[in-house]
């Protein structure tokens, strides 16, 4: 059953002036994983773009505003296979697991200007103990 879904868009240019004006969001927005994922890249900025946004999705997906809890709350990684996956923490997993969600789907993308997601929020019966 699908609980809830969200999508969003954001100018990589917008998130590298933001950060290099102001060095402390990028701790306050990116865990230490994606931190090193994206540093690891010739270019940064699309797939901290991309993670951004999918953060942004997450939450919407999940119902609730900015305030509701801490970017640092959700991370996007990436499996053995490259896909990315949504981990919860904090806030984010107690709003989570308070509706049923026990499984995402998340697509990201990005272009030369933009960074892009889409996250799906869903409660899987066969996932339940």
């Amino acid at each position: 059953m699908i609980i809830g879904i969200g999508t969003d868009i954001i100018e990589i240019g917008r998130v590298e002036k933001a950060i290099s004006r102001r060095a402390g969001l990028l701790l306050k927005i990116f865990t230490e994983a994606e931190r090193q994922y994206c540093f690891s890249r010739k270019n940064p900025w699309p797939s901290l773009a991309a993670r951004f946004a999918a953060k942004e999705a997450v939450m919407k997906a999940l119902g609730v505003g900015l305030s509701q809890c801490g970017f640092n709350e959700i991370e996007i990684k990436r499996n053995s296979q490259g896909k990315p996956e949504i981990f919860l923490a904090g806030k984010a997993l107690a709003m989570a697991q308070k509706q049923g969600i026990n499984y995402w789907h998340l697509s990201l993308s990005h272009n030369k200007n933009h960074g892009l997601a889409f996250a799906l929020a869903e409660k899987r019966m066969d996932l339940q103990k």
